[in-house]
């Protein structure tokens, strides 16, 4: 899989996730060419606008998902506002991420 040239919004992503959650994995995905035609995105020239992050931290043990995509979101503000439009979470504690690899082995 070829490396993609990661530009302001999905280093927005990073540092903010990173300084924010201090995560034990954190990967980002730019799925922006797979919804380039849709109608809401005619006209728009960036290549930064749609993401998927996975990412692991002890900072949501003991938090919801609703809680822990509601603290993503709002940290990435900035991005938004820069032109993030459409971000998919997968968010989990590191022992939940454990729990997760296990049962895919089994």
């Amino acid at each position: 899989m070829a490396l993609q040239e990661e530009g302001p919004i999905t280093t927005g992503i990073r540092d903010t996730l990173t300084t924010l959650l201090s995560p034990a994995s954190l990967e980002i995905i730019n799925d922006s060419s797979q919804h380039a035609h849709h109608s809401a995105m005619r006209g728009v020239t960036s290549k930064e606008t749609h993401f998927r992050v996975n990412i692991v931290s002890d900072a949501f043990d003991g938090k919801t998902t609703i809680q822990r995509h509601r603290l993503i979101y709002k940290a990435l503000n900035n991005e938004f506002e820069a032109g993030l439009h459409a971000l998919s979470l997968n968010t989990k504690t590191p022992s939940e991420a454990a729990k997760a690899a296990e049962a895919a082995e089994a």
